[in-house]
């Protein structure tokens, strides 16, 4: 079983930038599309990146697009997410997820093709 821990939420003002992190133990997740949702207040969770195994696929949510960058290191079992130009919007719990099965991408923006989530961080932007 892989744990997810992410880290890295916080406060900011609208227009600046944080980096979130997902540090994977248990299980290499190398062969793995990884992912990160959010889930604003009294909102179902969203998709907002993913990163396939090999780091030549990536997808984005509409809204973060252009703004929200996904990485991954495999040599270090982490996953990344640049957050720039922050607005009041993207306020929530962002969760870094594993996807079910090694080399899968489709489906991916779909939270039912996760089985792995971490406990979350919370991002607030203020205006």
């Amino acid at each position: 079983q892989v744990q997810l821990v992410e880290s890295g939420g916080g406060l900011v003002q609208a227009g600046e930038s944080l980096t979130l992190s997902c540090a994977a133990s248990g299980r290499t997740v190398s062969s793995y599309t990884m992912a990160w949702f959010r889930q604003p207040p009294g909102k179902e969770r969203e998709f907002v990146a993913a990163i396939s195994w090999s780091d030549t696929a990536t997808a984005y949510a509409d809204s973060v697009k252009g703004r929200f960058t996904i990485s991954r290191e495999n040599a270090k079992n982490t996953v990344y997410l640049q957050m720039n130009s922050l607005k009041p919007e993207d306020t929530a719990v962002y969760y870094c997820s594993r996807v079910l099965q090694a080399f899968k991408w489709l489906g991916i923006r779909s939270p039912e093709s996760y089985d792995s989530w971490g406990q979350g961080t919370q991002v607030t932007v203020s205006s």
